[in-house]
């Protein structure tokens, strides 16, 4: 007994020893996780491989299904390698006496004779104790995949107790085929099934004592002679000392193939006890007793033998029994019936497997008991894995579930407990596609089809709350994450075994009848049989569709109740229902390693909402994480999914008998390790159904793989396309497929990358071989780009034209996956090289990309399933992602512009009086520059800072050119800008230099005549009235005296100007009367109909016309040419405004010569415009758009006449200046000394040019104000184009609407006046004042310190008046620019002290003045807020939708290559347009049309394009970018039923006919109107 203990002790050293040798912890809390092991690891080593990493790379290179993982090499642990020797040396002498004696020691004192390298199997089952339950199932999953044996009984290395791991067996699911004769006939039968459900003989191999024969090795030759099953004592790496192995009891089962040379005809297990049966007896007994067919191995038969009782036992119970004797050489011998004996010795192995394999097959076409797996759960004496209370938990809750649908038709079973995805989905999902298919009246029938999608999902939320989906997602909420994980695993290995005899069947039946199918193919005179075979194969198809069933399809249900739900916003109010928790639910699962569905297989669909809500959960839990994508395509069971669970030890989810249908998406982690060598967190990996699936044969199969392709390419930074065996044919069909999908991909500028994988090559060694394989690939390529290249309309040569591709580095040949002929043939070695080596790959390339964020991957699901909705892919894709950084950077090229802007108003702020009071007489161009150069500069910083830093810098890198090239241009423009307006200014002063010379004279002669006549009049200075009336009598005198040869310039009649200007024309006065008394020109721009301003072209056939225009008048004045009659209008304005404004009014005052050439512009335009039409106008046109032009200019023309009035009239002039010298007089009389008198003239002048530069420096406070905060200003142009829409509704004006429709920019620019307006006088009175209140202290502030550092410095020079004047000016510059001041008269001011004093006083009454400025002031000023931000905003895109006229909304002026776009788009009929020959108005929206199946007529011309194709059309089609949507936008629906009658009368058209308005527009309201711009400029 006390020996025994020992023993036991030094076992548990020994194996102590060994977990600390492999650098494992003997504790449970520190064993590996699935999760954890299967994230992104260091490559695994080929070589040099330590003792302490050897269970990892054992279990690294199981994952990648590498059967030599359990031969890994050690390195030894040698100090120095080179000296290293093969054999070593023995240390004993060895001269000639004693050197025999050496030779015939028998213990020789070498080191290394002494083992220091561990036991394959202990490394195996040190890596399975120190492996959680999943890991565990993982493994053995793996090891059952390398054709190994499996551990079925194995003692705790800590406790005696014996465990049964029946948990790891249960993801295990086996198919094989048996073979029956009968009548000389023979049948093949497959089975498929989970190898736990399997019934099955089961034959035990025991030792009893210690022997030499190898008894595993022996068990091989049984069940596959080319492949170690068992490992064995003559395995490479095998030691003779071993610690964790026995009392294994390993089981392994035969899978015939239904073959001649098959060793069984039926699946058997082998089960291999490890070690002395005598020792390990409780193991010996449990397998007796479940065996079929008992195999012992003994040393010696003998009485005496400690195996005695045993064999005896053995011997006398019924289980057939069969003895190998060790040292017996007898072939085999029955000593009864079922007793058989059998000599090893001087045997060879083949005859002794032989000789079995006749015993066994002889025992077992008997009667005899059978095995099966799950019957291990009830054996007593064991420890069951499965009983632990987490494991029970997770299935108690699956049970629930199944015992819903046990005992049910697999095939009902969805249909009744799954009723959202199945006909109402599918129904759901036709009509959606119908959507993008529309003809006829568009707008009405997408209003039945949206009911009809609405009543779906009414009916899917009806069916929704089935008790089963209750359960399971009941389950996944309460369920902590490791129960939650037992019960999904539980609940997919009992739905699996389920719906497994039934699946094998139509399996069966399917792969008959294909087969067939094929054949008949081939006899092209049997079209009749093979009609009806595939007719046959399509209905086994359906059957096998519904009996395919697994936690995705309950997955997928969840996703169509959420759906519904949501899309019917069915809210509870009492609580947050159930569905809503159901992405968290999901989210949860997908971080947690479950793949989810991406794209429904058997709808063929994505449920982007979904889908959407998933990611959006994702995101919430882990943050918006940068993914790297990685796409598979290629032919149907082709190994894409076993490449990829051998390379990330993915298991995507597959129900049983299926291969992947549809795609999924599944998340794996980077480990903590490598995670710092890469720009991502995790790989996302997308594994999708076969291109060419046989179940979709001949059901628009070519459409539905072009559509996965190009999904699945878009997604993915790369794809792997993965081509099977060498077949060129199949080849070329997978690669014009692909090819095709990457032209889309480059032609909407997204460029994933590509590695072609060649599976199941015969002989990937053969350089040669390969090389030409690659050329070849190469060739077909090239050869597929140029035909997708004529039907994608592409201008490529070569695949590398289309995508980044090296032939030589981007395809990897793979071996062929078996090592032989499944189902026992184990994995080729080879192919697991291929996938580390394709890893290493994919992770090279992958180090070189940051991949995309999780949300910019779901905004890329949403753009690429919506454009693939519509059959031109490339024309309907839209970019969400990249909209939405786009329009980031839009409104930081606003902020960037209005840096330089608000800069460049301040510089001319401080010149313009400057230049204006004559002080500054030139303004160069560099000085203005080196004025902006600061401004400029931390503008191009912050701007490259933009690029290189934001989190969206990949994608903005693209744009980065433009606008720097943008900012420098708008740069340049403010330069020339203000230099040409400075330029204007010192032109004017030019002009009036001998005004401004009298000017001072008269100052001077005033101000003396002034002081003259206070010295005669000082007697009455204290009667005020009295002076009043001297002072007027002898000003008159004083202005005729010095006027005396001057005339005053007189005010302008622009009205008889204008009539003069036409009359002169040959215009009538009674059309020019009749036109201004209507006022009809007045609006010339917003009329609705200009038919009654044309007429036809005398020609043949004009009788003819002129009946059509006045029966028929739309079919010959189509609504076309009504939109160029506008832009004509518009046109002419325009020019002639900017022909007006270059004319020097300002200086040089008006004259009627200008309106005559306004008139002569107006007049060759319409010459030239009716010279390409088949009609002129009437005389009235021309009065009515000369005089609306007219009209436009009169403000301008007057402002400019009322400037030059003010500026060059001496009569003007003097009459300002008389109350000025009243004040000068009076206080001379009064007796003021002359400093006071020139305080209170330098206080006069200084109130002028103080209140001056506060008004223009408010003005820009407060646009610069409302840029920065106010809501509508503070955005890009799209976010401006909102808002004025949104008040445009809060207005419900229709002739504001008309206004915006036929002149937007008009509109705008009314839209910024009249916010301004609300900001400084209404709603932001406050903060406007504050800005004009904190500008006037400043402006007050530096009067005060520029008085007093004047008058210090002239103090200390002891200068005179004019020496002060000047050094008062210089301070005050460039805040201040005070007028010129004539010192003539006050030479005698010497007491600068007092000057100041007076003038401080002055100052006080000044800033209290100011103080009471008013904000109608601020308005009234040269730098008006309103016109600021009219500048500013403005100063962009103003093109329209060739179709619905709605406005580009791109920030920038010119910005190619960027396309026009805007998502406002409208009803065609809002601009008038209607169905040719008829009155009916437009309903469609552009945005349907381009969806839609129908055409249009470019320009008004006889061709028809189709709407799907409307770039074709050239311009101005082709430059827009018009997506479709479904015209969600509801603003314009509301418009539309709201000014029904007002649009109605406008254009004198009818909502009649095809153009009848929708009944469901009429239910959105005002706010459901404001509400949708919002939505539409969130997408």
């Amino acid at each position: 007994m006390l020996e025994d203990w020992r023993s036991v002790l030094l076992l548990q050293k020994e194996r102590d020893e060994l977990f600390k040798a492999l650098d494992l912890q003997n504790n449970s809390k520190t064993k590996w996780s699935q999760k954890e092991f299967l994230q992104i690891r260091r490559p695994v080593k080929q070589t040099g491989i330590s003792i302490k990493d050897l269970a990892e790379a054992f279990l690294q290179r199981l994952m990648m299904l590498d059967y030599r993982a359990r031969y890994i090499p050690v390195q030894q642990e040698s100090s120095d390698v080179n000296n290293s020797q093969a054999v070593p040396v023995s240390d004993s002498a060895v001269t000639d006496d004693d050197d025999l004696d050496a030779l015939f020691t028998t213990n020789i004192d070498i080191e290394q004779s002494k083992e220091n390298h561990v036991h394959p199997m202990d490394v195996q089952m040190a890596a399975f104790h120190f492996s959680d339950s999943f890991l565990k199932q993982k493994m053995i999953t793996k090891l059952s995949q390398c054709q190994y044996a499996l551990p079925l009984l194995v003692p705790d290395p800590l406790t005696s107790n014996i465990d049964c791991p029946l948990w790891t067996f249960r993801q295990l699911t086996k198919t094989w085929k048996i073979s029956t004769t009968k009548e000389n006939a023979t049948t093949v039968t497959m089975k498929s099934m989970p190898i736990y459900k399997a019934q099955t003989p089961m034959v035990s191999f025991f030792r009893l004592g210690s022997m030499s024969l190898s008894k595993s090795q022996l068990m091989n030759a049984l069940i596959n002679d080319r492949h170690d099953t068992f490992f064995h004592r003559n395995c490479k790496g095998s030691t003779k000392s071993r610690h964790l192995m026995d009392g294994v009891a390993e089981i392994a089962w035969y899978y015939p193939a239904g073959k001649p040379n098959d060793f069984f005809t039926d699946c058997i297990a082998f089960c291999n006890l490890h070690g002395d049966s005598l020792v390990n007896v409780k193991q010996c007994e449990i397998l007796t007793e479940m065996s079929s067919v008992i195999v012992v191995l003994v040393p010696t038969l003998e009485k005496s033998q400690e195996s005695t009782a045993v064999i005896s036992m053995l011997y006398t119970s019924s289980k057939p029994l069969i003895i190998l004797s060790a040292d017996n050489e007898c072939s085999a011998v029955q000593m009864k019936p079922q007793k058989y004996k059998l000599g090893l010795k001087e045997r060879s192995q083949t005859n002794v497997s032989e000789e079995l394999k006749k015993i066994i097959k002889s025992l077992l076409s008997g009667p005899h008991t059978s095995f099966r797996l799950e019957t291990m759960a009830d054996v007593s004496g064991i420890k069951v894995d499965e009983d632990q209370k987490i494991c029970q938990k997770g299935k108690s809750a699956a049970i629930k579930i199944i015992e819903l649908i046990e005992g049910m038709d697999v095939a009902k079973i969805k249909d009744t407990f799954l009723p959202c995805q199945g006909q109402l989905w599918s129904n759901w999902c036709k009509i959606n596609k119908e959507l993008h298919h529309l003809k006829g009246d568009i707008e009405k029938e997408k209003g039945q089809k949206s009911q009809q999608l609405l009543k779906l999902r009414q009916k899917q939320c009806d069916a929704s709350n089935r008790e089963l989906m209750r359960l399971f997602t009941q389950s996944l909420k309460r369920l902590p994450p490791e129960e939650r994980e037992y019960f999904l695993t539980w609940a997919q290995i009992l739905i699996d075994a389920l719906s497994t005899d039934d699946l094998s069947s139509i399996l069966q039946k399917y792969d008959k009848t294909w087969s067939e199918v094929l054949v008949l193919k081939k006899k092209h005179d049997k079209f009749t049989q093979l009609k009806d075979k595939q007719t046959e194969l399509e209905l086994l198809s359906k059957k096998l569709q519904s009996a395919t069933f697994g936690l995705e399809h309950i997955f997928r249900e969840m996703g169509q109740i959420y759906e519904a739900h949501k899309t019917l916003n069915k809210l509870s109010l009492s609580r947050q229902p159930d569905w809503t928790k159901y992405p968290e639910l999901a989210a949860d699962l997908m971080i947690s390693g479950h793949p989810m569905e991406l794209m429904d297989g058997d709808a063929g669909h994505v449920p982007l909402i979904w889908i959407s809500s998933l990611l959006k959960e994702v995101i919430k839990k882990l943050g918006d994480q940068r993914v790297f994508v990685l796409s598979v395509l290629g032919v149907q069971s082709s190994g894409k999914s076993t490449m990829l669970n051998a390379m990330f030890g993915l298991q995507f989810t597959v129900s049983a008998g299926r291969c992947t249908k549809g795609a999924y998406m599944q998340l794996v982690k980077l480990s903590e390790e490598i995670k710092d060598n890469y720009k991502f967190d995790y790989i996302l990996v997308v594994d999708t159904e076969g291109l060419r699936a046989l179940e979709l044969e001949g059901n628009a199969t070519l459409h539905h793989d072009n559509e996965l392709a190009t999904f699945v390419v878009g997604l993915g930074n790369m794809t792997l396309i993965n081509i099977f065996g060498e077949n060129p044919a199949e080849m070329q069909d997978v690669l014009q497929i692909v090819v095709q999908a990457f032209m889309r991909m480059k032609k909407v500028k997204l460029s994933p990358s590509c590695v072609f994988v060649h599976q199941n090559v015969t002989d990937i060694t053969a350089a040669e071989k390969n090389m030409d394989g690659k050329r070849r690939l190469q060739e077909k390529l090239d050869k597929m780009t140029q035909l997708a290249a004529k039907e994608e309309v592409c201008d490529v040569e070569c695949f590398s034209d289309v995508i980044a591709f090296d032939v030589q580095k981007d395809v990897k040949y793979f071996a062929q996956l078996w090592e032989g002929s499944p189902p026992m043939a184990p994995p080729n070695p080879g192919y697991s090289e291929s996938v580390q080596e394709l890893k290493s790959i994919i992770l090279s390339k992958a180090k070189q990309s940051t991949g995309i964020t999780l949300s910019h991957f779901n905004n890329k699901i949403q753009d690429l399933w919506n454009a693939l909705m519509n059959e031109h892919f490339v024309f309907s894709f839209k970019n969400t992602q990249e909209i939405a950084v786009y329009r980031k950077l839009e409104v930081q090229y606003g902020h960037w512009t209005w840096a330089l802007r608000s800069e460049m108003l301040n510089i001319e702020n401080q010149l313009y009086p400057r230049i204006e009071k004559g002080q500054l007489d030139k303004v160069d161009k560099n000085d203005l520059i080196k004025e902006m150069a600061k401004t400029y500069e931390d503008v191009t910083k912050h701007m490259a800072a933009y690029f290189e830093d934001d989190k969206d810098k990949e994608m903005l890198v693209q744009w980065r050119g433009q606008f720097e090239n943008k900012i420098k241009e708008f740069h340049e423009e403010l330069v020339r800008g203000v230099k040409r307006k400075l330029d204007e200014v010192i032109q004017q002063n030019n002009a009036r230099k001998m005004l401004d010379k009298k000017k001072t004279e008269f100052e001077n002669y005033l101000l003396q005549k002034s002081k003259e006549l206070a010295h005669q009049l000082k007697c009455i200075a204290a009667d005020e009235e009295e002076l009043k009336a001297h002072f007027s009598t002898i000003w008159s005198h004083w202005v005729k005296e010095l006027t005396s040869d001057t005339k005053p310039i007189e005010n302008i009649n622009l009205e008889e100007d204008q009539i003069a200007v036409l009359q002169e024309l040959g215009v009538e006065w009674g059309l020019i009367d009749e036109s201004k008394r209507s006022k009809r020109y007045k609006s010339l721009s917003q009329h609705g109909d200009y038919f009654y301003y044309i007429k036809t072209k005398r020609s043949v056939g004009g009788v003819w016309k002129m009946f059509k225009m006045t029966v028929f008048p739309h079919e010959v004045f189509p609504h076309e040419e009504q939109k160029q009659i506008r832009l004509l209008i518009n046109e002419v304005e325009q020019e002639c405004l900017s022909v007006v404004k270059s004319k020097p009014v300002a200086t040089r005052g008006f004259t009627s010569t200008y309106l005559k050439e306004l008139a002569q512009h107006i007049k060759l335009h319409i010459e030239k415009f009716e010279s390409q039409r088949n009609y002129v106008f009437k005389k009235e046109f021309s009065v009515d758009l000369s005089l609306h032009v007219f009209d436009r200019a009169e403000g301008w023309i007057l402002n400019s006449f009322k400037i030059y009035r003010q500026k060059n009239d001496v009569f003007t002039y003097l009459d300002t200046k008389k109350n000025e010298y009243y004040k000068i007089f009076r206080s001379f009389c009064k007796g003021s000394s002359s400093a006071v008198v020139f305080g209170e003239i330098m206080c006069e002048k200084l109130k002028v040019s103080a209140v001056e530069a506060v008004c223009n420096k408010t003005g820009v406070d407060i646009a610069g104000q409302m840029m920065c905060s106010f809501p509508a200003f503070n955005g890009n142009r799209l976010n401006l184009e909102k808002h004025v829409l949104a008040s445009l509704a809060e207005k419900e004006d229709f002739n504001i609407f008309i206004t915006y429709i036929q002149n937007p920019r008009a509109q705008v620019e009314a839209f910024i006046k009249e916010q301004v307006k609300k900001y400084m006088f209404m709603t932001q009175k406050v903060k406007a004042q504050n800005i004009l209140k904190k500008n006037v202290e400043e402006i007050s502030r530096v009067i005060s310190q520029a008085l007093f550092e004047a008058t210090e410095k002239i103090k200390h020079i002891k200068g005179n008046i004019e020496m002060w004047v000047e050094e008062f000016s210089r301070k005050l510059k460039p805040k201040l620019i005070l007028d010129i001041v004539s010192c003539q008269n006050f030479s005698d001011i010497n007491n600068f002290d007092f000057l100041k004093e007076e003038i401080e006083k002055g100052l006080k009454s000044i800033t209290t003045e100011m103080s009471k400025l008013s904000l109608e002031k601020v308005n009234d000023c040269r730098h008006k807020p309103d016109q600021i931000l009219i500048d500013q905003l403005c100063n962009c895109c103003w093109e329209t939708c060739p179709f619905c006229a709605a406005v580009c909304t791109n920030t920038l002026k010119d910005h190619r290559p960027e396309k026009h776009s805007v998502p406002f788009h409208r009803p065609n009929g809002v601009r008038s347009w209607h169905y040719r020959g008829t009155d009916d108005l437009v309903i469609d929206f552009c945005t349907t049309l381009v969806a839609s199946d129908g055409n249009f007529h470019p320009n008004e011309s006889d061709c028809l394009v189709p709407y799907k194709q409307y770039p074709t059309a050239g311009e101005p089609y082709a430059s827009w970018s018009i997506t479709a949507d479904n015209s969600k936008l509801a603003f314009w629906k509301w418009f539309v039923c709201h000014f029904q009658k007002e649009l109605e009368q406008y254009y004198n058209k009818k909502f009649q006919g095809h153009g009848e308005i929708p009944q469901d527009w009429k239910n959105f309201s005002k706010d459901d109107a404001i509400e949708s711009l919002n939505e539409m400029c969130s997408l």
